[in-house]
């Protein structure tokens, strides 16, 4: 017989979803180009050679999207907006459609009794600011304040939760240094500023929304993962392990929970080499601004071991022989218990909201028009109950949103990928929903499984 989790009262179980994934329209009605606009559109850069021009079209089908959310049960519905939607050169004037469209978006959520999470920034810079440095130059955190300062004033009566940023490691690290994001960099340093000016737009962002009355929370969402060291017996491998971990997690969530910069990496990369940020007089105080909740994107594990060759960590991750998604990524669910714990005995926040978890699988419609997805329902299955065994355990989590609602664009990945509970057929667009769906249906009706 199956164990039996049950959810604490008021428990909020939700989907997520990014503009640029769902959206397409990528030059409808004044909107401006985003760096995925000319990312995916420069042959080479997306691995099966799509972009997000049309995705899955939510644009034009936000309504029956909306409505299958609520037939569905899903309580949250996180999306993100589009900064060159609201300003197509990024600064300047507003461009009436963009509001009009969130607008819109919002109002056909509450209609239909759902609640509105939204993320200000899921990596969709306005393309006219990367031409001006982007995450780069240190401008840009009055940039982002003024974009913030107009969704507070245009949309604030409407939302729910705010989200200042979506997974900024991403959007430096993999957009700056590794290069498979957009704008496609190499350089480790200014990945580091990017770093930075993305933390301290943030801490403007908050700051900023206290002045508004406005009485919805605010957070920000960091993708984390644990590092283990791939030898436990290998001293090597441990303080890899350590420093890995360090780079992936305590680089953005101690500078915003404890106010300052994880001392060890920094001494250890700048013998490196590397150029650090530029801190100046008030950056960490702007930063650590309060936040209403901790917003935690995680899907797997590091299994680390040293390699001095790999500059400028010192890093490299291996396989452990697990199963894995279609992603490549290992399944790991007692990861997701030991993350909880950790952040919670490391930064103590007054919430925590899985705002991201789910899992790719090789999904198609079968000779029944059924979607089987067993093994995504496993990956539920098996990482829920492992965020069920933290909260018991007295960690505050207060909502789940799987990832994703409908199959997108998976970014470098392109329409090759398929974390949605519901399969879009991107020809017709047509919407089925999986096996998973139904389950996580049942799950949302009973508070548990």
């Amino acid at each position: 017989m199956a164990e039996k989790y049950q959810f604490p009262n008021g428990f909020e179980w939700g989907t997520a979803s990014a503009s640029y994934q769902i959206e397409g329209a990528w030059d409808a009605d004044g909107k401006g180009e985003c760096i995925w606009d000319r990312f995916s559109h420069t042959p080479g850069h997306i691995h099966d050679g799509t972009t997000g021009d049309r995705a899955c079209d939510f644009y034009h089908r936000y309504e029956d999207d909306i409505r299958l959310a609520k037939k569905l049960g899903i309580k949250v519905y996180r999306f993100s907006i589009s900064w060159p939607r609201i300003f197509p050169d990024g600064t300047g004037a507003v461009n009436e459609a963009g509001i009009a469209f969130y607008r819109k978006v919002l109002t056909c959520l509450h209609d239909n009794g759902i609640k509105a999470g939204v993320t200000m920034y899921h990596w969709d810079l306005p393309q006219k600011l990367q031409d001006r440095g982007g995450w780069a130059n240190r401008e840009i955190v009055g940039w982002f304040e003024t974009y913030a300062k107009t969704l507070y004033e245009r949309l604030g009566d409407l939302v729910d939760y705010w989200i200042t940023l979506n997974e900024p490691y991403c959007t430096s690290i993999i957009g700056y240094w590794i290069g498979e994001h957009a704008p496609g960099y190499h350089d480790y340093s200014m990945a580091l500023s990017a770093v930075h000016h993305l933390l301290l737009a943030h801490g403007a962002a908050v700051k900023a929304y206290r002045k508004t009355g406005l009485k919805a929370d605010i957070g920000i969402t960091l993708n984390m993962n644990i590092s283990y060291p791939y030898n436990p017996d290998c001293p090597e491998d441990v303080a890899a392990a350590k420093r890995n971990q360090e780079h992936s997690n305590n680089l953005f969530g101690d500078p915003i929970f404890l106010g300052k910069y994880p001392e060890e990496l920094f001494s250890y990369l700048k013998k490196r080499g590397v150029v650090l940020p530029d801190i100046q007089t008030g950056d960490m105080e702007l930063i650590s601004q309060k936040v209403d909740f901790f917003g935690l994107n995680t899907y797997f594990t590091d299994h680390v071991k040293a390699d001095e060759t790999a500059w400028p960590l010192g890093t490299a991750s291996g396989k452990t022989g697990r199963p894995q998604t279609d992603m490549g990524w290992e399944v790991n669910p007692e990861g997701m218990y030991d993350l909880l714990k950790w952040i919670h005995s490391r930064y103590n926040p007054p919430k925590v909201i899985i705002t991201e978890n789910g899992a790719a699988t090789n999904d198609w419609v079968n000779v029944e028009g059924k979607v089987d997805d067993p093994n995504r329902i496993d990956y539920l299955y098996r990482y829920l109950a492992q965020v069920h065994k933290a909260i018991q355990e007295g960690v505050p989590v207060q909502g789940y949103y799987v990832w994703c609602f409908c199959d997108n664009f998976e970014w470098a990945k392109g329409l090759s990928k398929r974390f949605g509970i519901v399969y879009v057929d991107y020809d017709t667009q047509k919407r089925t929903p999986k096996e998973s769906a139904y389950w996580y249906a049942e799950l949302i009706k009973n508070n548990g499984y």
